[in-house]
């Protein structure tokens, strides 16, 4: 596949980039600042608090998928989550991209009927802002009228640096722990879990949570 990964120098576009190419996809990182991409592979630049519809469709031109990676926190500015969602839904289409796959957050999984998990007293305040956000996001994939064949993917609560810890587990809306009650996957596995689902497509227009 040729495989587009939006945010492809941060902590988990970068995984997922190396994922990819270790399974041997052609991938085209997408990135604000060229300079910082450090693997031999193509390289795009869009500036996602400028983007145009022009500046989206000659980005991501010609590829089969998009994995976004799009985080605010280091910049302050999680109103750019949810635009570049909704922007990518309206404009991939006249990139000629057919699917896109969104790395999401645990923050809008449910803990109850209609409770999430960011609502609850014992989320941590300093990621409240960034789990809303991605929240918001995935209110604009369950509302869009795009055509573009998408999948938002949450990891567990805790996603974590390290090696593949063995065979994680999906999931729904509904927030699930292991047997020691705790929500958690690493990175690597956590891209293993994008990259499978890229290749299957088996959960188009759904959300889908990862964890062990």
């Amino acid at each position: 596949m040729k495989l587009a990964v939006l945010g492809a120098t941060g902590w988990i576009g970068s995984t997922i980039t190396h994922e990819a190419i270790s399974r041997g996809h052609q991938v085209i990182a997408v990135v604000r600042d060229a300079s910082k991409v450090t693997q031999d592979i193509s390289v795009r630049t869009l500036d996602m608090t400028q983007m145009s519809a022009q500046d989206i469709a000659t980005a991501f031109a010609g590829v089969d998928a998009v994995i976004a990676s799009i985080g605010g926190r280091a910049a302050q500015n999680h109103e750019v989550v949810a635009h570049t969602a909704q922007q990518l839904l309206q404009h991939l289409p006249k990139a000629g991209s057919p699917r896109l796959l969104w790395v999401g957050g645990a923050g809008s999984l449910e803990v109850a009927p209609g409770v999430t998990l960011v609502s609850t007293p014992e989320f941590p305040e300093e990621y409240k802002a960034e789990a809303i956000a991605q929240g918001e996001a995935l209110t604009v994939f369950r509302t869009t009228d795009s055509a573009i064949k998408w999948t938002y993917v949450s990891p567990a609560a805790m996603i974590f640096p390290g090696e593949s810890e063995g065979p994680y587990r999906l999931g729904g809306d509904e927030f699930f722990t292991d047997s020691a009650g705790q929500s958690r996957v690493s990175v690597v596995d956590y891209a293993k879990a994008m990259l499978d689902e890229a290749e299957s497509a088996k959960h188009i227009n759904q959300r889908i949570s990862v964890a062990y």
